[in-house]
């Protein structure tokens, strides 16, 4: 008796991983071997730039927030040290978003830091 192989299910998974490889270059989107391969590191890259993605935002924030202060004559240092002591819970997205787009704003805060 021949043994029984899930045929229906193997194609599928093989469908699902070259559907991932569409627009992929030569033989990296329509073998098998080939698309499997190329497919399981471009999910990892996709899955460590998600975390990239955060620290990179954060060091962006940072340098904004950097300039800012540097233009009332602090430091970014300094700065988060006298807001953490003066208990002025905003984080550095929102701090950086207001030293980029509403500088008076930001100036204020500044101030009642100094």
């Amino acid at each position: 008796m021949p043994r029984s192989v899930n045929h229906v299910a193997s194609r599928a998974r093989r469908k699902k991983v070259l559907k991932l490889a569409k627009g992929y270059f030569g033989r990296r989107k329509n073998v098998w071997t080939v698309a499997k391969n190329a497919v399981e590191r471009g999910l990892a890259y996709a899955y460590e730039g998600r975390k990239q993605k955060k620290r990179n935002f954060r060091a962006l924030w940072i340098q904004r927030i950097n300039a800012g202060t540097r233009q009332h004559g602090l430091s970014y240092s300094a700065f988060i040290g006298k807001l953490n002591a003066k208990g002025i819970e905003l984080n550095r997205k929102v701090l950086a978003d207001l030293a980029m787009n509403h500088p008076d704003a930001f100036k204020a805060i500044v101030d009642q830091v100094k």
